[in-house]
C-alpha cells in the first residue's frame, strides 16, 4: 500500500505531505484546486516522463517520494532480488527534477532507470485516470481474472509444468533432426577421411619410429664400416688396444710394491681394460644386427610417403594428431548411428508429453468456461448499479489447438455500451469513465483471488450522480477492506464513504496561489460533503443529507 506521498515544489504545491489510510481514501476539492496536479505529481513515482515545466521555482529541484509498505509480496520480492536492491520492508520510490530539466530516479536511495522505477511501480499501483488504456483491455489481465475466479492457480502450475518440459523436450528433438541433417551432410567425406586412416592403420608413433629406421638403414654400410674399424683396432689389428692394457698391467705390477701410487695407476688401466673390452663386445654384437635392406628400405618410403601426404591433409605433424583425428571421425560416424535412436525417443518423449499439456489445458479451460455465465451475469449487475443499464459485458473463450504457455485458450472481454448487440473488444468502445467503472465492478469480483495493487482512481464518477454514484461508493467501499483505494470524485455519495477524506484547495500566499491538502476529521468531512450537496453555504437539510451518507 501507498503510506505517505511526500512532493515539494511541483507546478503550484510548495510542499505536502499525505498519510494514506490503508483502505478507501477520498481526495475532493473545487474544480481548478489541484487534484489533476496531485496525480500528475503521483505519476511521476510511477515512471511518467518529465520536464523543467512541471518546477514551482527556477531554481530549486522538484522533489516527489512515495513511501510504499509491500509486505511479502511475492512479485515485488522478485524484482528487487532481481535487480539487486535491498530488500527492505518499506520501499521509497523517489523522482527528483533539476532546474536544468535533468529527471532522477531512485529505488530506497539507490539510483535506478525509469524503465524500473515504472517496472516496480506496476507492481505497487494500479492508476486509473480518464482516457487511459487500461489493463482491462490486456488479454493476460482477462485471463487472470477467469483463472482467479476458477481457482486455477495449481492447474496452472502443473500445466505449465508439463508445457515446459515438452517445450525444452521439443527444442532437444529438433536440435537432434538438425544434428542429423548436418552428419548426413559430411557423412559422405567424414567416412572417405575415415577409410584413408583406417586403411594406413598406422600405429602409436610408427611414422616418427619408421623414420628413423629409415635413416639407420640409409646409413648401414657406413655403420658397419665405421664399427668394423673400431672392433679391428681394438681386438685384432697389429697392435690392438686390448692387448696392450693387459702388457701395461703386468708390467707396473711387478714394481707395485716399490710404490706405493702404481697401484692406482693399475687398478684405473684394469677398469679401463674392462670398458674397452665391453665396449668391443658391443661394438660386435651392434655390428652384427646393421644390415642393408633395400626392400625394407622400399617398403618405409612408400608407407612414409602415405603416411605424409594424410598429414599434410590434415595439416598435422605427428602420428598421435592423425590417430586423434580418427577417433574423433570415428566417433562422429557412430554418432550418426547412435542419433536415430535418440530421435525416435525425443519424438515419443514430445508425444506423451503433448498428450499431457493437452489434458491439463482441457483442464483449465473446463474450469475457465464454467465461470464465464457467472462473471457476465455478477458484472452485468454491478453495471446497473453504477449507471450503466445498457451497458453490457461478454465474455468469449475460443478453445484453439494450439497450446501456449497459460493453455489453449484465446479470452476476450467484449462490451457493448448500448444494448446494440454489437460486441467489440473492451479495448476499442469503452470510454475512460466506462473502463473505470467496469474495472471497479470486475475488481470488487476478484479482489480475494488476484493480489491487486493500491488502486487509485481518478474521475471514475464521470457521467454519473444519485444512486448510481452511491452504489459506486459502495462498492468501493467493500473493496477497500481487502485492498487500499485513494480516489478523486466530485460525488458526494462516494465522498461520504471514505475512510480518510482529504480535500484540496487553493491558497494566496503573498503575491502567489498555491495548492494545498487537509486531511477532513467527521464534521469537517460532514461540511465539505454538504457543500457539494447544497453549495458554498449548505442548507441544514444538505448538512443531515451529507451525514446520512456517511453512516450509510
Amino acid at each position: 500500500m501507498l503510506r505517505k506521498l511526500q512532493i515539494q515544489h511541483y507546478a503550484i504545491i510548495d510542499a505536502i505531505e499525505i498519510e494514506f489510510s490503508g483502505q478507501l481514501n477520498i481526495i475532493t476539492g473545487e474544480t481548478g484546486a489541484g487534484k489533476s496536479i496531485l496525480m500528475g505529481a503521483l505519476s511521476l513515482i510511477l515512471g511518467d516522463r518529465a520536464d523543467s515545466s512541471v518546477l514551482m521555482y527556477p531554481d530549486k529541484k522538484c522533489v516527489i517520494e512515495g513511501y510504499f509498505s509491500a509486505g511479502q509480496k511475492t512479485a515485488v520480492l522478485d524484482f528487487l532480488k532481481a535487480n539487486d536492491f535491498d530488500l527492505e520492508e518499506e520501499l521509497v520510490l523517489r523522482r527528483e527534477i533539476s532546474p536544468n530539466g535533468k529527471s532522477r530516479a531512485f529505488i530506497n536511495d539507490t539510483p535506478t532507470t525509469l524503465q524500473q522505477i515504472r517496472e516496480l511501480a506496476s507492481l505497487l499501483v494500479d492508476l486509473h485516470q480518464q482516457f487511459d488504456t487500461l489493463s482491462l483491455g490486456d488479454a493476460g489481465f482477462q485471463r487472470n481474472v477467469i483463472d482467479a475466479l476458477a481457482a486455477n492457480q495449481e492447474r496452472l502450475l502443473a500445466y505449465q509444468t508439463i508445457y515446459q518440459d515438452w517445450q525444452q523436450t521439443v527444442k532437444r528433438l529438433e536440435l537432434l533432426i538438425q544434428q542429423k541433417q548436418d552428419f548426413q551432410k559430411d557423412r559422405d567425406y567424414h567416412q572417405f577421411q575415415l577409410d584413408e586412416l583406417a586403411e594406413l592403420s598406422l600405429k602409436e608413433n610408427e611414422l616418427e619410429d619408421l623414420d628413423a629406421e629409415l635413416q639407420l638403414l640409409s646409413h648401414a654400410e657406413g655403420i658397419k664400416t665405421a664399427l668394423s674399424k673400431v672392433q679391428f683396432e681394438l681386438e685384432e689389428s697389429d697392435q690392438p688396444v686390448l692387448p696392450l692394457f693387459k702388457q701395461w698391467i703386468n708390467q707396473l705390477q711387478s714394481f707395485s710394491n716399490y710404490h706405493s701410487s702404481l697401484q692406482g695407476i693399475i687398478d684405473r688401466l684394469h677398469s679401463s681394460q674392462v670398458e674397452l673390452q665391453d665396449i668391443a663386445d658391443e661394438i660386435g654384437s651392434l655390428n652384427g644386427k646393421v644390415h642393408f635392406d633395400e626392400k625394407r628400405i622400399e617398403w618405409i618410403n612408400e608407407r612414409l610417403a602415405l603416411g605424409y601426404r594424410l598429414l599434410k591433409k590434415h595439416g598435422v605433424k605427428t602420428t598421435a594428431e592423425l590417430l586423434a583425428i580418427q577417433q574423433r571421425l570415428e566417433t562422429r560416424l557412430e554418432a550418426v548411428l547412435q542419433i536415430d535412436d535418440q530421435i525416435t525417443e525425443a519424438t515419443l518423449a514430445v508425444e506423451i508429453l503433448a498428450q499431457k499439456a493437452l489434458k491439463a489445458a482441457n483442464e483449465l479451460s473446463v474450469a475457465r468456461k464454467a465461470q464465464q455465465q457467472p462473471l457476465e451475469s455478477k458484472v452485468n449487475a454491478l453495471l446497473h448499479q453504477v449507471g450503466m443499464p445498457n451497458a453490457r459485458l461478454k465474455i468469449a473463450i475460443e478453445t484453439t489447438n494450439h497450446l501456449q504457455a497459460f493453455g489453449h485458450d484465446q479470452i476476450e472481454f467484449l462490451f457493448d455500451a448500448n444494448k446494440s448487440n454489437r460486441f467489440e473488444p473492451i479495448r476499442k468502445v469503452a470510454s475512460g469513465g466506462e473502463l473505470s467503472r467496469l474495472m471497479l465492478c470486475i475488481k470488487s469480483l476478484v479482489a480475494e483471488s488476484i493480489d491487486l495493487a493500491t488502486l487509485i482512481f481518478d474521475e471514475i464518477d464521470t457521467g454519473i450522480s444519485g444512486e448510481a454514484a452511491k452504489q459506486v461508493g459502495l462498492i468501493m467501499k467493500e473493496l477497500s477492506t481487502k485492498r487500499q483505494i485513494i480516489c478523486i470524485t466530485h460525488q458526494p455519495q462516494i465522498a461520504g464513504k471514505a475512510s480518510a477524506h482529504f480535500y484540496v484547495y487553493k491558497e494566496s500566499q503573498g503575491n502567489s496561489i498555491k495548492t494545498n491538502l487537509k486531511l477532513l476529521q467527521k464534521e469537517e468531512s460532514m461540511n465539505a460533503i454538504a457543500r457539494m450537496l447544497g453549495g458554498e453555504t449548505p442548507s441544514a437539510a444538505a448538512l443531515e443529507h451529507a451525514k446520512e451518507m456517511m453512516l450509510d
